[in-house]
C-alpha cells in the first residue's frame, strides 16, 4: 500500500519542481516589446513636456526678433472743425482755411537696441540651457524607470512560475486530502505559501503597473498597451566602473551639466540687463518735422523740432540697484551649484562602487549553482532526507535569492545612470 508520505512526494516532484522551468504564461495580444533605445527614441520624439519646453525656447528666439526693430515714427495731423467766419466745416482752402500736420521719429541713445538684442540672445541660451537640463532630467527618470521595471517584471516571471506549480499541487492534495493520503497541516502550509506568493505577486503587478503608466506618459504609448521590457545581457557586462577616474567624472559634470550652464548664462543674463539698465538712464530724443497751414508765423510754416527729456529727477536708480543685486546673487548661486554638483558626483560615485564591490562579491554563478542544487534536493526529497517543512524552506530560499539578485541587478544598472545624470553626459550607456 503507497504510503501518504510517498504520496505527498510524488506530488511535489510531478507538480512544483517542473515549475522551476515554466515559462511565463503569454500575454495579451496587444503588448508591446520595448528595449531602452526605442523608448529613448520615443521619449524624444513623443514627450509632452520636451515639446512644450521647446516652444519656450521658440518664444526666446522671438524676442530676438523683437529686439532687432526700430521705434515706430509718429504721424499726426490737425485740421479745424468749423470756421465761424465762413460758417463752414473742415475748411482747408488756403484762404481762410487750417491745418496742420507732423511726423516724428524716436531715436535711442546708448545703444539700447543692441543691448536689448543682446540681452535677447542669452535669452535664448536660457531657454536652451532649460530644454537641456529638462531633457537630463527626465532622460534619467525614463531610463532609472526601464531598468526598475524590467527586473520587477523579471521577479513577476518567478511568482507566475511558482503560483502555477502551487495551485496544480494544491488542487491534486485537495483530491489526495479527500482520500485520506494527505495530512492536513500539509494542506495548511501548502495553502498558507500559496497566498503569501498571490499577495505579493498582487503587489508587484500593482507596481509594475504604476511604473508602467509613468514609462508610458514619458514615452506617449497608448494607455491600454501592455509593455513588455527587453533587454540586451551585454548591457550588464558592458558596464565597468572601475575603468571610470573620479576627476574624469568631475571635469565633465562641469563641462556638461545644463543647470551649472543655466546658472551662468543666468548671470550673463543679469549683466546684460544691468547694461540695459544704465542705457536706459540715458534720454532718448525724438525728431519731428512739421506743416503748419496758417497756425504760425510765416503761412505755410514748416519746422524741425528735438525733444529730449531732462534726467533732473529720475535716472533709472532703483532699476539699476536692482540689476546689480541680481549679478551678485546670481553669482552667490553659481557658488553653491558648483558645491552642489560636486557633492552630487562624488556621492553617486561613492554610491556606484559600493555597489560594484557588493555585486562582484556575489559568485556570478551563483543562480547557476542555485539551480543545480535543486536538482539535489530533489534526490534528497525524493529519497526522504528532507521533510516537507525543509523543502518549502528551500522553495522559499530559491525565491527570495533570485528576487535580492534582481534587485541588485536594478540597484547597479541605477548607479550608472546616475552618474550619467550628475556629469550631464553619457559616461555608459
Amino acid at each position: 500500500m503507497v504510503t501518504r508520505t510517498k504520496i505527498l512526494y510524488t506530488l511535489l516532484i510531478c507538480l512544483i519542481l517542473p515549475g522551476f522551468a515554466e515559462p511565463a504564461a503569454a500575454q495579451a495580444a496587444d503588448t508591446l516589446q520595448l528595449s531602452l533605445p526605442q523608448a529613448e527614441k520615443l521619449f524624444v520624439q513623443n514627450n509632452y513636456q520636451l515639446i512644450a519646453q521647446n516652444y519656450q525656447t521658440d518664444q526666446a528666439r522671438a524676442e530676438i526678433i523683437t529686439a532687432r526693430l526700430f521705434d515706430n515714427p509718429t504721424l499726426s495731423a490737425e485740421t479745424q472743425l468749423y470756421n465761424p467766419d465762413t460758417k463752414r466745416f473742415f475748411e482747408t482752402s488756403k484762404t481762410n482755411g487750417q491745418y496742420q500736420a507732423s511726423i516724428s521719429q524716436l531715436v535711442k541713445l546708448a545703444g539700447k537696441r543692441n543691448k536689448n538684442i543682446q540681452l535677447a540672445t542669452v535669452g535664448v541660451k536660457l531657454a536652451e540651457y532649460q530644454y537641456f537640463d529638462l531633457m537630463r532630467t527626465l532622460r534619467y527618470n525614463l531610463r532609472a524607470n526601464f531598468y526598475k521595471t524590467y527586473y520587477a517584471q523579471q521577479s513577476a516571471k518567478l511568482y507566475e512560475q511558482q503560483i502555477t506549480s502551487l495551485q496544480k499541487l494544491l488542487s491534486a492534495s485537495e483530491v489526495q486530502l479527500k482520500a485520506g493520503n494527505i495530512a492536513v497541516k500539509d494542506m495548511i502550509r501548502i495553502k498558507s505559501l500559496l497566498y503569501s506568493l498571490q499577495t505579493e505577486y498582487n503587489n508587484l503587478e500593482n507596481n509594475i503597473e504604476d511604473m508602467q503608466t509613468d514609462l508610458k506618459l514619458m514615452t506617449n504609448i497608448k494607455p491600454d498597451s501592455y509593455i513588455k521590457l527587453v533587454m540586451d545581457p551585454a548591457e550588464e557586462k558592458n558596464y565597468q566602473l572601475d575603468k571610470t577616474v573620479y576627476v574624469n567624472l568631475l571635469d565633465s559634470a562641469r563641462n556638461n551639466r545644463a543647470d551649472l550652464k543655466l546658472t551662468q548664462a543666468s548671470i550673463a543674463y543679469a549683466e546684460k540687463s544691468l547694461m540695459v539698465q544704465k542705457a536706459l538712464a540715458v534720454p532718448d530724443v525724438q525728431f519731428s518735422l512739421v506743416y503748419d497751414l496758417q497756425g504760425s508765423y510765416p503761412n505755410n510754416y514748416t519746422g524741425l523740432g528735438l525733444s529730449i527729456p531732462l534726467p533732473l529727477f529720475t535716472r533709472n536708480q532703483g532699476e539699476i540697484k536692482k540689476a546689480k543685486i541680481a549679478v551678485d546673487a546670481g553669482k552667490t548661486l553659481l557658488d553653491q551649484q558648483e558645491a552642489t554638483l560636486e557633492n552630487e558626483v562624488f556621492n553617486s560615485y561613492k554610491t556606484a562602487q559600493r555597489t560594484e564591490t557588493l555585486y562582484k562579491g556575489i559568485d556570478q554563478n551563483f543562480n547557476t549553482d542555485f539551480d543545480k542544487l535543486i536538482n539535489e534536493v530533489i534526490k534528497n526529497f525524493k529519497s526522504r532526507n528532507l521533510s516537507l517543512v525543509e523543502f518549502m524552506d528551500f522553495y522559499d530560499s530559491y525565491r527570495q535569492s533570485t528576487l535580492q539578485m534582481n534587485d541588485m541587478k536594478y540597484q547597479r544598472m541605477n548607479a550608472k545612470e546616475e552618474i550619467n545624470y550628475v556629469t550631464g553626459s553619457t559616461i555608459f550607456n
